[in-house]
C-alpha cells in the first residue's frame, strides 16, 4: 500500500512539473524588457498599408493605430495585398507591433506586441516610456478572448481593414 501511495504521488508531481515546464518552454527567456524592445527597435520592420492610421474596428480597445511587421513576419504576407493569405500562419520569431494613438492629439499611447515562439503567440502591452500595461508573463486570456475569433493566425487587422 505504501508503494502504491508513493508511486501515485510521484506520478502526480511529474504531471504537474510537465505542465508547468511546457509554459516555461514557451516563455523561456522572454520578459517584458525583451517585448518592449521589440516595439522600439523597429529596424527592418514594415508598416501595414504604408503606415496609414487605421480606425479601431470590431470593438478594438486600442484606438486608432498603425501596424508593423518584422522581417520574419513579412515573409508570410502576400506580396500583392500585404496581408496574410486566408488560413495562413506566421512563422516563429514573427513580431507584430500595434502602435496606438490618441485621436485628439496624435500622440502615441500604447504599444501592443505579439511575438510568436514555438507556434504560439506571446502578448504584451506597454506605454511609450516602457511602463508595463499588460505583462507578457500574465495569462494571455485577455488578448486571446478577442484574437481567437480571427480568421488568420489570431491577427484581427486583416479581418477588419
Amino acid at each position: 500500500m505504501r508503494k502504491k501511495i508513493t508511486y501515485t504521488f510521484t506520478l502526480i508531481v511529474l504531471i504537474i512539473i510537465s505542465c508547468t515546464k511546457d509554459k516555461g518552454a514557451i516563455i523561456g527567456q522572454i520578459n517584458d524588457a525583451f517585448m518592449y524592445n521589440l516595439c522600439i527597435d523597429t529596424s527592418g520592420y514594415r508598416y501595414y498599408q504604408n503606415a496609414l492610421f487605421l480606425p479601431p474596428a470590431g470593438g478594438s480597445p486600442h484606438g486608432i493605430f498603425r501596424l508593423l511587421f518584422n522581417a520574419k513576419a513579412q515573409t508570410a504576407l502576400d506580396v500583392q495585398t500585404g496581408e496574410l493569405p486566408s488560413n495562413g500562419t506566421f512563422p516563429d520569431s514573427s513580431v507584430i507591433v500595434k502602435e496606438a494613438f490618441d485621436a485628439a492629439n496624435g500622440n502615441r499611447t500604447l504599444y501592443a506586441v505579439m511575438f510568436k515562439k514555438n507556434g504560439a503567440w506571446l502578448w504584451g502591452e506597454y506605454k511609450p516610456d516602457g511602463e508595463i500595461i499588460y505583462s507578457v508573463l500574465k495569462d494571455a486570456g485577455v488578448c486571446t478572448s478577442c484574437h481567437n475569433a480571427a480568421i488568420n493566425d489570431q491577427v484581427l487587422t486583416f479581418d477588419f481593414h
